[in-house]
């Protein structure tokens, strides 16, 4: 029915110019948002050598506007900033900030924390009480969690907030390296959901088979039950939950992965008591994520994997998929390379005079279609279609010859 109607419109609108349109039905444009190198802001510690390198580094990989370039003063070298000093410097960096930027990388290992927050949510919120914990209790939540929205700033003046943290400055680099070469890259890799024996630290678990009845058919998603795995040369998401996770040097993870631990202080990136999260990034991963002050084992403080994963396969970047996945953000530390994007791309082709559109998944909403004659125009809206989450493919039968372009109308929340 759909699909008749469609073809109808389209007919009528491109009747006029039948003699000009393309021998098939072509799609020039299907959205998928996110954040682009010039929505970045890179902030540099102009006192810490290492901070300027990186950042002209990263700079010059994402190709990120000079204009975006945020100079910051501070002692480095130190694990916490105190809460009077980052207020400071917070307040000059806001007026520093170009209004376009709507997300922020830092380009540092330490310090990791404000007081009792996450250096990365202090740079997106400021700094808020709110977001601490006094034992164990809830903290203020994200606006951003689960959103859809592809302007952070814009909507919610926030900037969600990554460190480009990493052992010493050639492992940033590579860090840096492995993000730009998972752009577009789709890769066939799978999602390893270890369920450990540690019963206050695998609270996640709990949802791993509704996620693998979820997104399987989106993404391979293996359950284990086990303390780790090994030998695996396909990573592209590893969620467990342990103090130390065994053998992750073992594993092979493809540009872009995703991995997390959830336990105490993975935020605390000297390692002391618990494996820092800096040991994903040194295994190879893209992406990880720890908290740097006691949040107790709430799961809304730690990313929730079909979230982020959901996301990720829209074609989100890294910083949007994993600050997303996040409700109560304020104790924890985003690591990873923002802008990688591996799964950016729409497929589109035509058959038995109808049109197919496909990618991992789809990003929900209402769509105006519009067709033209030419590549260039005039598009006149034929149609809307709806795009339901977890949609893959989308099918429209009868579609006359035309360009095509898709319009995202009325993003929807995913459930």
């Amino acid at each position: 029915m759909r699909g008749r109607w469609l073809a109808a419109l389209a007919a009528s609108a491109l009747l006029h110019a039948a003699h000009a349109a393309p021998g098939e039905a072509v799609v020039t444009e299907f959205p998928q948002p996110a954040l682009r190198a010039e929505d970045l802001g890179v902030i540099v510690n102009d006192d810490d050598p290492d901070s300027v390198a990186l950042a002209a580094y990263y700079m010059e990989k994402r190709g990120i506007p000079a204009t975006n370039l945020i100079h910051v003063r501070f002692q480095p070298g130190r694990p916490t900033l105190p809460r009077e000093e980052f207020v400071n410097l917070k307040r000059r960096l806001e007026r520093k900030t170009p209004r376009h930027v709507q997300a922020y990388a830092l380009t540092w290992t330490q310090p990791w924390r404000v007081d009792c927050m996450s250096i990365t949510t202090a740079f997106a919120f400021g700094f808020d009480p709110a977001f601490c914990a006094k034992d164990c209790k809830p903290t203020r939540e994200s606006p951003y969690f689960n959103s859809n929205t592809p302007r952070p700033f814009d909507t919610y003046r926030m900037r969600p907030t990554m460190s480009l943290a990493a052992a010493n400055l050639d492992a940033a680099r590579r860090l840096i390296d492995r993000g730009v070469a998972s752009d577009g890259s789709n890769p066939d890799g799978t999602a390893y959901l270890v369920s450990t024996p540690d019963k206050a630290r695998n609270v996640r678990a709990a949802a791993f088979h509704a996620l693998q009845m979820q997104l399987g058919k989106a993404f391979v998603t293996e359950i284990v039950e086990a303390d780790r795995i090994e030998n695996k040369p396909d990573v592209m998401f590893y969620f467990t939950g342990l103090a130390h996770v065994p053998a992750i040097e073992r594993n092979s993870y493809l540009p872009g992965a995703i991995a997390d631990h959830l336990t105490s202080f993975g935020g605390d990136l000297s390692g002391n008591s618990q494996m820092s999260s800096l040991a994903w990034i040194d295994a190879g991963a893209t992406g990880s994520y720890g908290t740097v002050t006691e949040p107790c084992n709430f799961p809304t403080k730690f990313p929730q994997p079909g979230i982020a994963m959901v996301h990720y396969l829209q074609g989100e970047t890294l910083i949007e998929a994993y600050w997303k996945s996040v409700q109560m953000p304020g104790q924890g530390l985003f690591i990873g390379e923002p802008l990688a994007r591996p799964f950016a791309g729409v497929a589109h082709h035509a058959e038995g005079g109808g049109l197919a559109v496909s990618a991992r998944l789809l990003a929900p909403g209402l769509y105006d279609v519009r067709a033209a004659p030419s590549m260039m125009g005039p598009y006149q809206r034929v149609g809307r279609i709806p795009v339901a989450p977890g949609t893959r493919e989308i099918r429209l039968r009868q579609v006359p010859p035309a360009y095509y372009r898709f319009e995202r109308h009325e993003p929807t929340r995913v459930p």
